[in-house]
């Protein structure tokens, strides 16, 4: 494919968690630059607000439980029977559970495990063919910068989903590169949502939503000799590893 952007037209994307805070704003945008959009949330109706904003033939809802093992291929092939392909992937949902070293309850644990690689992981393979087919495939894995520091002892069994998580986006990039698929890890530290409104920031010193929706945006349009890992975005100054 010649070094040109990526024309956005005609081309389908996939976005988990689109009802609230920065995959709330990645859909607005991608819808704005021109993408057919299948958004995706546990409680499906919790997007009518967002559906009810844009024209029903560019975008749909469906159920997506990050946990449920079966609801990535159900939500792929709902996506490929109502628009006939798939260009991309947004994972972007994911939980965040304090879990220190000493802990003995793993539950939080395993279900920021379950849901912050596990999810992207079946989501990836249940899209890989079309992915394929489309010859310039793009998968963005929203992860965070828990992905490559540790930020506290009590953030560690977070950090170490986000780890697995950067470790997924790269193990991908080798599976998908001889077919044009693309992947890159988006790294924000603070953004400012609901997750961040106990920090002691301020969430007017945070990156927006919106500013993380623009480098999604850029990161799709590249044209595949144009290979972007990852990105690292932050707010504040800080030592990363």
């Amino acid at each position: 494919m010649p070094e040109t952007q990526l024309k956005p037209a005609g081309r389908v994307l996939l976005i988990s968690g689109a009802n609230r805070g920065i995959g709330k704003a990645i859909a607005e945008r991608l819808y704005a630059d021109g993408y057919y959009l299948s958004l995706a949330a546990r409680d499906v109706e919790s997007l009518a607000p967002l559906l009810s904003e844009m024209d029903s033939a560019r975008a749909m809802a469906c159920c997506y439980d990050a946990k449920d093992r079966d609801a990535a291929p159900a939500w792929v092939r709902d996506t490929h029977e109502r628009f006939g392909r798939i260009d991309g992937v947004i994972n972007n949902a994911g939980i965040m559970h304090k879990f220190r070293l000493d802990d003995t309850d793993e539950s939080a644990l395993d279900e920021m495990w379950e849901v912050n690689v596990k999810g992207p992981l079946r989501v990836i393979r249940a899209a890989l063919p079309e992915l394929r087919a489309a010859g310039a495939g793009r998968i963005v894995n929203i992860v965070s910068l828990s992905g490559k520091r540790i930020k506290g002892e009590e953030f560690g069994g977070y950090g170490m989903s986000k780890h697995a998580a950067m470790a997924l986006t790269h193990a991908v990039r080798y599976a998908g590169w001889d077919d044009g698929i693309r992947t890159t890890a988006i790294c924000p530290g603070y953004v400012a949502t609901d997750m961040t409104a106990s920090a002691s920031t301020p969430q007017t010193d945070m990156t927006q939503p919106e500013s993380t929706a623009h480098v999604v945006s850029m990161m799709l349009g590249l044209p595949n000799p144009v290979s972007v890992v990852e990105v690292p975005v932050n707010c504040i100054l800080e030592p990363l590893m």
